[in-house]
């Protein structure tokens, strides 16, 4: 069931084939010295011409071929000619006027006198495509005062992809920032998972913790030493501390060591080994308990006998470094299902429990059994779970039930449940009952159906984080699920939610999306009871948390479970005005490591402090302000409705744009020919727009509530490499592919240039490549040449075809090799564990796939939503007025 060669791709102690390296991007996630380079804009000219790269691809060579050599080289694989499509605008390629250049360059940053380094050049939007060739571009670079750190190491502030900020200038005053309107707030990913290239967290292994005695910052690059060393200056609240005797002594060798080779001097994120004072009880275990429907619907499609097969697979990549990993397995239907998986029983026994209402564990121990002496009845009773089960007509449920089993379960020691879902709670606790109304779909009203619609979820979630508790929801949604309620578990007790709608394993896409994905959960090397607490200079303070964790007092974190790759939003407000040249944020995370040490990883970022609003908006991340503008309007939808959402969204980037057209570049109000944008925020109303044509946003009364909340949760947690995808997919030509697209380069695999998500770019006889991350589809034209269905799909013709989920076979054509290795790229090269199905769409077969498809080319009039040229005259129009 489980493909082996997926299994080798993704385990860890085998080497990913050469065939799949990672590719370069603009911003190399791990190394924090990008943070100090260049953005893009100043490189040369001729390498900004090849600027067409793959979601955080390699650039390939300069596409514009002369005619002649097109002809031939479609003459050879047999594909009708077709006219080049026209090259992409090269990044900085503006024809601007000399006003705009002049009134675009700021003047000297307020840091000391240090010249502003970078101009940023004001872009007209309007009559031109966005300029996708930069849409993996992550920022203005932080440009701090010269000897700011004590060290001057290029690492010393950490990389973006840990901790960003919108703004990377801080404004000196509250009235500053109200001025400009730009949001403020910081994007985190403090446990993101390491790709291969990127660069491992230095650790302190040395237990040698130097805090702040006050505000118990930690001591970081950007602390000040005086009185000959002898004592640090928080650059927190700038306190004078001691230096503790051992730091400047190494315990391994027992000899004297230099004190500014010490990891957290040199790091803007690192982390400590803690001792045990930073511990309440010993480092906990990895503890999981599995809780399976064995409803008709789970048996019917399959859900079970993969889900079991998934886990058997499994077992050996589950974190176990140190032999104390503890399983249990409960399974749900009318009844609550214990198994003892004691290594002294011939095989495996099952402990029915038909009290619902009182639920009690049958027997005192086995039931959580550790794993490496259990593994042999474990593997039997896997084994025999869809055997067992097979006859079953039972359509009843109990969730609730079996979660609160579950938790009695891990209670004593903490862990992680794992819920695999397929009928609706319908008796027990917790019940839930079928709510979906298609006429409350695309009204004022539909917030209310993806609000929860039982406290006890949420209720129960806070219980489970007090006892270091986590969840996943794995939903599989046949017909309606209630993922708006069922999510909350995750929501408050750090898990994620995965959502199968219509997963029928019968379809080896579906069985293979489900186990690859649910496997890389297992495999998870996760963190364990675990705290999150954010400091900032002082003037600053954390005032709105978003993400998945429960909020224990004002400004700590609590998170049973600490995922890899996932997103935090954290909005900062200013109580002060700030009086010094730069300010900070740290945040620590205190966790214990799925290998049993308790760890603390510190991630510190500082920034400068300007008095111009022209530095605060030549430092803007549009990046960081999108996924802002996302969980904002996401709890704007759920506390009020949809159209609030979007208008928000559409308010923010109309006050974004009227600020700088008024107090930027000093144009008088009224109406103007042109709107115009600083070149770091130019794809900012091209992510808004994506935003507010989002599944989670979208105006439309044909997105079924599920769907909708399973895109909202994503929108909450995702981080910026898998967000920014997910709301402007990439567009490939794969008919008129340059001779090495979809070759392995040095540097990794080679993409077609990316083109914009517009029809106008569908040819007739064209077949197409869009992905986002979480799909990816194949648009054949109607028109197609036999030859290319059968060097691609190995079918004869355009009316062979088959639409909807698709395996693509391996063939000895060049064109079925470049696409297959295209596809196993994008399924492999970003974080997070998501597996992208295939689907094939054909230009005229099944209308709902093909609007499916359509719905991603969010340049175009969509659904009676604008586009985007039309969306630039609305926003134009209203800063026109205002």
């Amino acid at each position: 069931m489980y493909p082996e060669q997926i299994t080798k791709a993704y385990s860890g102690d085998v080497p990913i084939s050469p065939g799949y390296p990672p590719q370069q991007q603009p911003q190399q996630y791990g190394s924090p010295a990008m943070a100090h380079q260049q953005p893009m804009q100043h490189q040369q000219p001729q390498q900004q011409q090849s600027q067409f790269i793959s979601p955080m691809g390699t650039p390939s060579t300069n596409y514009a071929q002369p005619a002649v050599q097109q002809q031939q080289q479609h003459q050879q694989q047999g594909y009708p000619q077709q006219q080049q499509q026209q090259q992409q605008p090269v990044y900085n390629a503006y024809n601007q006027d000399p006003v705009n250049q002049m009134s675009s360059q700021f003047g000297n940053m307020n840091m000391g006198g240090s010249p502003m380094a970078a101009v940023t050049p004001a872009v007209p939007l309007l009559g031109a495509r966005p300029q996708i060739a930069d849409i993996g571009y992550t920022g203005p670079a932080i440009r701090l005062p010269p000897n700011i750190s004590v060290t001057d190491s290029p690492h010393v502030n950490c990389d973006p992809s840990y901790q960003c900020s919108t703004i990377n200038a801080i404004p000196a005053t509250e009235s500053l920032l109200k001025k400009s309107k730009l949001p403020f707030a910081l994007v985190l990913a403090p446990y993101r998972s390491l790709k291969e290239g990127d660069e491992p967290v230095p650790v302190v292994k040395d237990s040698v913790i130097a805090r702040c005695r006050r505000c118990r910052t930690y001591i970081n690059p950007f602390v000040t030493f005086v009185e000959g060393g002898q004592r640090w200056k928080c650059n927190m609240c700038f306190l004078l501390n001691d230096v503790p005797a051992a730091f400047d002594y190494d315990n391994q060798t027992q000899q004297p060591a230099d004190r500014w080779k010490r990891p957290e001097l040199n790091y803007g994120c690192v982390e400590f080994v803690a001792p045990t004072e930073y511990m309440v009880r010993p480092p906990q275990a990895p503890s999981f308990v599995f809780v399976l429907d064995v409803s008709y619907s789970a048996i019917q499609s399959g859900m079970l006998a993969t889900a079991a097969r998934t886990i058997l697979d499994s077992l050996d990549r589950l974190p176990n470094a140190e032999s104390r990993t503890r399983v249990g397995i409960i399974t749900v239907d009318s009844a609550i299902h214990f198994y003892d998986l004691s290594p002294k029983l011939p095989e495996p026994r099952m402990l029915v429990v038909s009290d619902l209402d009182d639920i009690y564990l049958p027997q005192p121990t086995d039931l959580l059994a550790n794993l490496t002496e259990s593994m042999q009845p474990l593997k039997a009773l896997l084994e025999k779970l869809p055997d067992m089960f097979k006859d079953s007509v039972n359509v009843n449920n109990a969730l609730g039930t079996g979660l609160q089993a579950a938790f009695k379960l891990l209670s004593p020691v903490g862990g992680k449940i794992i819920c695999l879902q397929s009928t609706l709670p319908n008796t027990g606790t917790g019940t839930l009952k079928p709510r979906e109304d298609v006429k409350l779909l695309g009204t004022s009203k539909e917030s209310t159906l993806l609000n929860a619609a039982s406290p006890f979820y949420k209720s129960f979630a806070v219980d489970c984080s007090r006892s270091q508790v986590a969840c996943d929801m794995i939903i599989f949604g046949g017909q309606y699920s209630d993922v708006a309620t069922l999510s909350c578990v995750p929501h408050y007790t750090g898990g994620q939610t995965y959502y199968y709608p219509g997963f029928n394993a019968s379809r080896s896409e579906d069985a293979l999306k489900f186990a690859h994905e649910f496997s890389e959960l297992l495999a998870e090397q996760i963190g364990l009871e675990a705290v999150i607490r954010i400091r900032a200079s002082r003037g600053l303070r954390m005032s709105a948390f978003h993400g998945n964790f429960f909020i224990r007092s004002s400004d700590l974190l609590a998170l049973p479970n600490v995922p890899r790759d996932q997103n935090y939003v954290v909005e900062v407000a200013m109580e002060d005005d700030l009086k010094v040249p730069t300010v900070c944020f740290q945040t620590a995370l205190l966790h214990t490591s799925c290998t049993g040490e308790r760890r603390i990883r510190v991630i510190t970022m500082c920034l400068p402090v300007s008095n111009s609003i022209s530095e605060l908006y030549a430092s803007a991340n549009q990046q960081a302000i999108t996924a802002y503008l996302g969980v904002k309007a996401v709890e704007r939808a759920l506390s009020s409705k949809l159209d609030d959402a979007r208008d928000a969204i559409v308010n923010k980037v109309v006050d974004l744009m009227g600020v700088y057209k008024t107090h930027v570049l000093g144009s008088a109000s009224g109406s103007t020919p042109q709107l115009t944008a600083p070149d770091n925020l130019k794809l900012l109303p091209l992510f808004a727009l994506g935003l507010i044509k989002h599944d989670g946003l979208r105006q439309s009364s044909q997105i079924p509530t599920d769907m909708r909340a399973n895109a909202m949760n994503m929108l909450n947690t995702m981080p910026l490499q898998l967000l920014i995808p997910y709301l402007y997919a990439n567009l490939y030509s794969l008919h008129n592919m340059p001779a090495d697209a979809g070759e392995i380069s040095e540097n990794g695999v080679i993409f077609p240039p990316r083109l914009n998500l517009t029809a106008e770019n569908l040819e007739v006889h064209g077949c197409y490549l869009l992905e986002n991350g979480q799909n990816i589809y194949l648009w054949v034209g109607r028109n197609v040449v036999p030859q290319l269905c059968a060097d691609l799909f190995d079918v004869k013709t355009y009316e062979g075809l088959k639409g909807g989920k698709i395996t693509l076979p391996v063939l000895e054509t060049p064109l079925n090799r470049k696409v297959n290795t295209l596809v196993g790229k994008l399924r492999e090269m970003r974080r997070g564990n998501y597996y992208p199905t295939l689907y094939l769409v054909k230009e005229d077969g099944d209308p709902y796939l093909r609007l499916w498809f359509l719905a991603h080319l969010i340049e175009d009039r969509t659904d009676n939503i604008m586009s985007y040229q039309q969306f630039l005259q609305h926003i134009k129009d209203r800063v026109s007025k205002s």
